[in-house]
């Protein structure tokens, strides 16, 4: 788990993380060595301040050395996972060049709403193929939400088109009725048709808006299915980590 200034999901991936008995270690985002790991995640916050771009200053702290750069490069073409939620996904964003696959994903921007949003929203897993999302493919779940920036915006307007019929779409915003949406509040960004997370190196790479570590304990949810147990839907994603890498 890659901690950076700003960094306040960290401890929510790592316990979720334990859940599944990953063994976590957080690295500082100076350190210059990644460790040797079969899983990368970089969680969500509000790095510095929010007033470099969301995640815009972490990218930049790992693309402007070339050690680390070549470090994150070398483990994109490997077998890793790697997940960016929030701040992360804005980081992984902004590094597409180094990601197998990533050449047509957006940058986040300013929600359309010109205001931080922060909660509950429903999102729908799309038909993917990544390890991630294994047996998720058209369910419909509450998760939080906590962004400024969390809006896609692409350098060309076909580029989401062809991320969706290569199947790297990953999640989308819906309404009450199921339904992928632009408008507010249940789409709180205003992505185009509601886009709220993105896959690229055979699905190994997982990048989202939602914060699934929010809300993957039942108590944590607004409102839990008794039949849950412990354990609310978006569990399923650590666990498809533990299973994909076992």
């Amino acid at each position: 788990i890659i901690v950076f200034p700003g960094s306040n999901c960290d401890r929510d991936i790592a316990v979720a993380l334990k859940k599944m008995n990953f063994k976590n270690q957080m690295i500082w985002h100076k350190d210059t060595m990644l460790p040797k790991t079969d899983l990368i995640v970089i969680p969500g916050g509000f790095s510095y301040g929010d007033v470099l771009g969301g995640g815009g200053g972490w990218a930049k702290t790992a693309l402007f050395n070339d050690q680390v750069r070549q470090q994150f490069a070398d483990y994109f073409r490997g077998d890793g996972l790697i997940l960016g939620v929030c701040n992360g996904c804005q980081m992984l964003a902004q590094m597409a060049e180094l990601i197998p696959d990533a050449e047509h994903w957006p940058r986040f921007v300013r929600n359309r709403s010109e205001q931080f949003e922060g909660r509950v929203v429903m999102v729908k897993v799309a038909a993917n193929s990544s390890p991630w999302l294994d047996g998720m493919q058209g369910s419909v779940m509450p998760v939080a939400i906590a962004h400024g920036e969390g809006r896609a915006e692409f350098s060309a307007t076909q580029d989401l088109t062809r991320l969706s019929a290569q199947g790297q779409v990953a999640f989308n915003y819906v309404d009450a009725q199921h339904r992928i949406t632009e408008r507010y509040p249940s789409n709180p960004n205003g992505a185009s048709q509601g886009l709220a997370g993105l896959t690229a190196a055979k699905g190994r790479v997982l990048l989202m808006m939602p914060h699934p570590e929010r809300v993957f304990r039942s108590c944590q949810n607004v409102v839990a299915d008794p039949e849950w147990g412990d354990f609310g839907p978006w569990m399923r994603l650590f666990d498809n980590a533990r299973k994909a890498l076992q």
